[in-house]
């Protein structure tokens, strides 16, 4: 079995705190046609680079039953600035239009086979993979990006159309696993294409 997700495969389940104050499963978003499980964090360059293209993403879909959910799975030892209070005063600061869930267990990144932050999921209405890696193709320098790759899966999905694109590289900082060194990934991990 892949390290990561691969497509046509069900989301699997979590049970996460929010900065909202809330615990949020999967079950939470069942009202929602489609969701976009993406991982994060508060200090990543590539993240801060393109934040403001995933919140235009994500507004841009939000009436055709899109809903974004952020997973932090950073170890805050590693960078203590992705610890839960970072998060809850970023998501105050900036007011981004998704749930931001902490895994500090990094149970849910295991799960789903988080490579870097960011690292975009998007599932059907059956919760099924239909697509998986980058966002943009330049996340870390929104002024070059010449590429949405979310934006045209989601554009297709909305329109009833398969995605014509499955799976990318995710661009980004590897997730920072507790206990190792802040490049390590895991033996199994691997570029999905």
């Amino acid at each position: 079995m892949a390290f990561t997700l691969e497509t046509g495969d069900k989301a699997p389940d979590f049970n996460l705190p929010a900065t909202d104050g809330n615990n949020y499963s999967l079950d939470s978003f069942k009202e929602y046609k489609y969701l976009v499980i993406f991982f994060t964090c508060n200090h990543c360059p590539y993240v801060i680079g393109s934040d403001e293209v995933t919140r235009a993403t994500a507004e841009k879909y939000a009436s055709r039953g899109v809903k974004f959910v952020a997973i932090n799975s950073n170890s805050k030892n590693t960078y203590p600035e992705d610890d839960f209070d970072h998060m809850v005063a970023r998501m105050e600061e900036q007011k981004f239009p998704w749930v931001y869930l902490y895994d500090e267990p990094q149970e849910v990144a295991l799960a789903y086979g988080a490579l870097r932050t960011p690292h975009f999921y998007v599932f059907d209405e059956d919760r099924k993979l239909v697509y998986t890696g980058r966002g943009v193709d330049n996340p870390r320098d929104a002024s070059r990006i010449t590429v949405n790759d979310l934006d045209n899966v989601l554009n297709e999905l909305t329109s009833g159309r398969k995605p014509s694109l499955e799976k990318t590289n995710p661009i980004g900082c590897n997730v920072k696993w507790e206990g190792k060194e802040k490049h390590w990934m895991p033996a199994d991990a691997c570029d999905l294409v």
